[in-house]
């Protein structure tokens, strides 16, 4: 390979989809164009999500229609090499972390632009690779508790798969808001979730969840399937659960703004699991999580006072990255994996 000069070429080294299903392959890319609002960031460290996998197999082109060829990658933390003309919030050499709006996504590659609005200053307290591993995840628990969840003191929460990505920090979130907290994990799991703040674990392979839990205000299931029929069981009346896996609701389809058709065939998607839901008297939402600067801010302030601690198990190289991707595929990681990149 021979080196070449990013001044005059503006080129950078990328992770792409060219076409669904196939591997991520590397590629020369154009550097992105930095808008009024945008920041330009010099990639140091990018997680690695279920959503990536899920959108290189195509499984979510029909509410997330992108264009290929695609930079894949939904998790940043890094330093900011350039600002547009109308950011205040941020100046070259800070370090900030995102999930850059699902419009605008693409961390598997040497520099990123992210709307200000979607970008924080990275907790001060934690390595890049903690930070790059924090923000989709982070989001995501942070969304369904606080927002959708309007979890509080007393409650009782089930977290499916307390020892992945999503699991390991909405255990913490949801112990810091008060909540009794249950968690599915493996044997091999269960003293590192019951260290994170689980109050019940359930070895998912042993043992049914169903027949052992009771009276639940909330559930936040990763999983899908079966697995969130079943969940709907434990729940008290007025009780909700919350999917990440699907299957997306009208709710979803309204606000993304997909059109008629569509809505119609994401309302029948969901519509068996919304009628049992109706049944016995509780609800489910889907939550596909959205970028936000402000929310970052406030999770930034809880890792930082050590509520919060990003868990990464597992860090590649940049050069790694396909291979790291298929390895998510594997499961039995605990927390994140996240690819660095040399500054």
């Amino acid at each position: 390979m021979k080196p070449y000069v990013i001044e005059e070429q503006h080129a950078m080294r990328a992770f792409v989809v060219t076409k669904y299903k196939e591997p991520l392959r590397a590629a020369d890319v154009p550097e992105p164009t930095v808008g009024d609002r945008d920041v330009l960031v010099q990639v140091q460290a990018a997680g690695l999500n279920q959503l990536d996998e899920k959108i290189r197999l195509g499984e979510f082109k029909q509410i997330l229609p992108y264009k290929l060829q695609l930079i894949l990658g939904n998790d940043v933390a890094g330093t900011v090499i350039r600002i547009g003309a109308k950011v205040r919030g941020f100046k070259p050499g800070d370090e900030v972390y995102a999930r850059p709006d699902k419009d605008r996504i693409g961390t598997f590659a040497e520099r990123i632009a992210i709307t200000e609005a979607d970008l924080a200053l990275k907790p001060a307290s934690i390595s890049m690779e903690e930070a790059g591993s924090l923000p989709l995840v982070a989001l995501t628990a942070w969304q369904a508790l606080v927002e959708q969840g309007h979890v509080r003191p007393g409650q009782k929460v089930l977290i499916h798969a307390g020892a992945g990505g999503v699991g390991s920090i909405a255990i913490q979130l949801a112990k810091h808001l008060g909540a009794t907290v249950a968690t599915t994990a493996s044997a091999s799991n269960a003293d590192f979730v019951r260290d994170l703040g689980a109050d019940t674990v359930i070895d998912y392979r042993t043992q049914n969840f169903e027949q052992l839990l009771a009276g639940y205000d909330l559930v936040l299931d990763s999983l899908g399937g079966e697995n969130l029929v079943k969940s709907l069981r434990i729940l008290k009346p007025g009780g909700k659960a919350i999917g990440i896996a699907g299957p997306p609701d009208p709710a979803f389809a309204r606000k993304a703004g997909l059109n008629p058709v569509l809505r119609l065939a994401i309302a029948g998607l969901s519509s068996r699991i919304r009628r049992q839901a109706k049944k016995l008297g509780v609800s489910y939402e889907f939550l596909f999580m959205r970028a936000s600067g402000d929310q970052l801010r406030q999770i930034t302030a809880l890792v930082d006072d050590g509520v919060l601690r990003p868990v990464v198990g597992q860090v590649f190289d940049f050069a790694q990255t396909p291979q790291a991707l298929e390895s998510l595929a594997k499961g039995g990681l605990r927390g994140k994996a996240v690819v660095t990149l040399p500054s």
